[in-house]
């Protein structure tokens, strides 16, 4: 693999953060610098932290970024239902989201975990 950018779980993540300035968007004046930007920073952190951790080179600190970024993600569905207990989401594009969310999460997973098996296997040839 060249890059971060070939990685689905960027792109998932990146295609979510255009969908997430759409939506937030839509909010009240009063929330742009409030819950929007709240909202827009932990999406922008997903895509961000995935490529920062790629780009330290060593597969411990990617593993760091890549649980971050899972962090990020899960502010980010908590914001999204705190938005939508005033009804300023709609419950479908709580719910549409959400699932977008559970899946990019289910890919970080898999990567951390594959990346740690990566890792112990590798400490246990190299001692």
């Amino acid at each position: 693999m060249e890059g971060y950018r070939e990685l689905e779980v960027w792109q998932k993540s990146f295609n979510l953060v255009t969908k997430i300035y759409k939506l937030t968007g839509r909010l009240p004046k009063q929330e742009q610098y409030g819950l929007a930007s709240q909202i827009q920073r932990s999406a922008v952190s997903i895509p961000s932290n995935i490529a920062e951790g790629w780009g330290r080179g060593k597969t411990r600190e990617y593993i760091q970024f890549l649980q971050v970024a899972r962090g990020s993600l899960m502010e980010l569905e908590t914001h999204l239902v705190i938005a939508q207990k005033p009804n300023y989401i709609k419950p479908e594009n709580l719910s549409e989201n959400q699932q977008e969310i559970e899946s990019i999460g289910r890919m970080l997973n898999r990567l951390v975990q594959s990346l740690k098996k990566r890792l112990a296997s590798s400490s246990i040839t190299n001692p």
